[in-house]
């Protein structure tokens, strides 16, 4: 079964998103779904026609990784947009980062200074799903660094791709637009 991009033109308009890049990042996600697919369909070709002890087919295995998480990464990222920004202070999630970090303020510091580090990659708040715990991680590429057995709750861009044609390099006030835009009801439904 093959996987299908999903539309997310409804984020057009979005303050601070320009519809360009908007337009740009959507045809780069596309991109990954199809990669995706046609990684899939060559490996379970190559599998078929008993071609998997070969060099190919264990590169094309490990650049599913790559296509697929940057899939998936982008769908969690941009379900997330679209919102008013605004959060409940008494949501089960504004509970849970006082409860990890301290205080919403002391996590939102954490994620925005992730953010704002040097190089390509993506921000993302996980939930261990052993502990329940909440931590923010640098993920430099899409197939490396994720943590074992841990759910993405909120997933920020941060290739170039997804600020530089509005923000040039001032990444902190996309980071900022971001934030304004997050959708906390979406977020708050991947917590367990």
């Amino acid at each position: 079964m093959a996987f299908t991009a999903k539309d997310y033109a409804r984020l057009v308009g979005m303050a601070g998103f320009s519809e360009a890049m908007l337009k740009n990042h959507f045809t780069l996600y596309q991109g990954y779904v199809t990669n995706t697919n046609k990684l899939l369909n060559t490996l379970e070709q190559m599998l078929n026609d008993g071609k998997a002890a070969n060099p190919e087919f264990a590169e094309l295995k490990r650049r599913l990784g790559w296509e697929f998480n940057g899939m998936r990464l982008h769908e969690y990222y941009f379900e997330t947009l679209g919102g008013n920004g605004k959060v409940d202070l008494n949501s089960r999630l504004a509970r849970k980062k006082i409860e990890d970090f301290g205080s919403i303020e002391a996590w939102q510091k954490d994620f925005m200074a992730t953010g704002a580090m040097r190089g390509i990659g993506w921000v993302v708040l996980y939930q261990d799903n052993v502990s329940g715990r909440l931590f923010n991680f640098w993920i430099n590429e899409h197939d490396q660094g994720h943590p074992a057995g841990c759910m993405p709750i909120l997933v920020m861009d941060v290739f170039e791709h997804s600020f530089m044609l509005d923000y040039g390099l001032k990444r902190a006030d996309y980071v900022e637009a971001f934030f304004k835009n997050i959708d906390w009801k979406t977020v708050e439904g991947r917590l367990k």
